[in-house]
């Protein structure tokens, strides 16, 4: 068959190897370690690429806004972190549903239906889109109504305007993604984001102090630059024989079973939504501080880096969830079980040797993104507290991902709204604002930390206690479910092949 028959060859070697009683415990730990290893480097390294170039996409846009000064830097982080995100976190949980039953029916080898949960996925996010750029739309007046000051929620709502077709472009791409991903093809996805950024960061430079648009340039640049990456994936998924048994056109059962398939998105959105929107949450309340405009530029640089890390992680993130679904979808308990260790470990090792290095060179970082010593001075009393993030970081997207492999999105819902909005925020705030610890973003910030800390010690607790065979037998009868409603559907054949 297609490209995912050698993952399928060696996911069945690695189930073979774990459950040979004529190998001796180092031995199987040894050969499944390699196995695992190379079927996570092939995940993986194109899903990190993936990620950290589009997140460099934004991240360039805000260094490009930042040099124009102060007052833009503050804008565009605002408008970033604090408007953009949201849509971000709700498009990327929302196709998270597509993860889980992509990856799933992949494993159990029901290809055609991930055409059709692709396609109904996109159809739901695009719908969602509509009140978001009346969100956008009205940002000014909201950012002003969250206590921001006039003149930053001036100069953001202009940033924002030009992200409203940005909104529609995740709409289609997040889909697509967890598509390709579900089937193991990465690589060409990196390929495509890697010669985008480049375009980005060429045509960035030309509309902001060129042609001198400003704000509202670098904005729509950004859109534009997203938009390209969204068509050429899917020119891919048209042309290459790889996706010849998962795509057969466009079909009229995209449009089926959007209820219960919007019940599924619902509850991966709440999950992802209230993790993305947690430090969100940081940069809207470091705006009502005495020196919000100190506040928002030293802290936006942290999280600017944190999120760039942070895209590593998501990386590992994706390379769990597809694992973990395409084992349980094959009937592998123990692969699954194993490929979160071997995942866990080397996101926690790499996390750790990138935060010891932002420590070493925390008095130099800010200058990357703005010229001012006090921002810098800022950011370097910042710095200790970016590279626990970053560490923790490194464990809690990949034990998201085992969630999403699993179809946990409801659970992990719940554990997400405790840790992070009745102990992190509620702490960080008390912290921040009534124990002020200098700018009194140190004291948000470590509140909000250990919101985090608590976050992942449940999840880490959840998954060494589960049961795999009884999530084998779980995502089978969750295939059948959905794979019901498909034969109930096939009498509106394609309309498109």
């Amino acid at each position: 068959m297609g490209a995912g028959d050698s993952g399928n060859s060696a996911a069945g070697r690695l189930e073979s190897i774990l459950t040979d009683p004529s190998l001796s415990f180092p031995r199987r730990l040894f050969l499944a370690s390699g196995v695992e290893s190379r079927l996570l480097i092939r995940l993986a390294a194109p899903a990190v690429i993936v990620y950290m170039v589009n997140y460099v996409m934004s991240m360039s846009t805000q260094i490009f806004s930042g040099h124009l000064g102060n007052l833009e830097l503050a804008a565009a982080s605002l408008g970033n972190t604090g408007i953009q995100i949201f849509t971000y976190g709700l498009m990327l949980g929302m196709g998270s549903a597509v993860e889980t039953l992509c990856g799933q029916a992949y494993g159990a080898h029901k290809y055609e239906m991930l055409g059709v949960y692709m396609q109904r996925s996109a159809v739901l996010l695009a719908g969602t889109g509509v009140p978001l750029a009346v969100i956008y739309a009205l940002s000014r007046p909201i950012l002003v109504l969250l206590g921001q000051s006039p003149e930053i929620a001036e100069a953001a709502s202009i940033f924002v305007y030009g992200l409203i077709p940005q909104i529609f472009a995740y709409a289609v791409n997040f889909p697509i993604q967890k598509f390709l991903q579900a089937q193991s093809i990465v690589a060409p996805s990196a390929y495509i984001s890697t010669a985008t950024v480049l375009l980005h960061l060429v045509l960035s430079w030309l509309v902001i102090y060129k042609i001198r648009l400003g704000l509202l340039g670098a904005s729509l640049v950004l859109s534009l630059s997203w938009w390209i990456i969204v068509v050429a994936q899917f020119i891919y998924i048209t042309t290459s024989r790889r996706c010849r048994l998962t795509w057969t056109g466009l079909s009229w059962q995209a449009f089926s079973g959007l209820p219960e398939f919007l019940k599924l998105s619902t509850a991966s959105a709440v999950m992802l939504c209230l993790e993305t929107w947690y430090f969100q949450v940081l940069v809207l309340i470091a705006g009502l501080l005495e020196n919000p405009e100190l506040a928002l530029d030293s802290l936006s640089v942290c999280m600017t880096i944190s999120g760039w890390v942070f895209m590593i992680s998501v990386g590992f993130n994706a390379a769990a969830s597809v694992r973990v679904s395409n084992e349980l979808g094959a009937g592998n308990p123990n692969s699954a079980a194993f490929s979160v260790v071997v995942v866990t470990m080397i996101s926690f090792i790499v996390s750790a040797i990138i935060a010891i290095v932002i420590l070493i060179g925390r008095d130099y970082i800010s200058y990357i993104f703005t010229e001012g010593e006090t921002v810098a001075n800022a950011v370097s009393d910042l710095t200790p507290l970016l590279a626990i993030t970053i560490i923790l970081n490194g464990i809690q997207p990949v034990l998201s991902g085992v969630a999403v492999g699993c179809g946990w999105q409801s659970f992990v819902a719940y554990v997400n709204v405790g840790c992070y909005y009745f102990v992190g925020i509620p702490a960080g705030i008390l912290l921040g604002f009534n124990f002020g610890l200098g700018l009194g973003a140190k004291g948000i910030w470590a509140g909000m930390i250990g919101g985090t800390f608590m976050q992942t010690l449940i999840l880490l607790w959840v998954t060494i206690r589960t049961n795999w065979n009884k999530e084998v037998q779980t995502a089978q009868q969750r295939l059948d479910a959905w794979d019901d409603k498909k034969k109930s559907l096939l009498a509106n054949r394609d309309f498109i092949n």
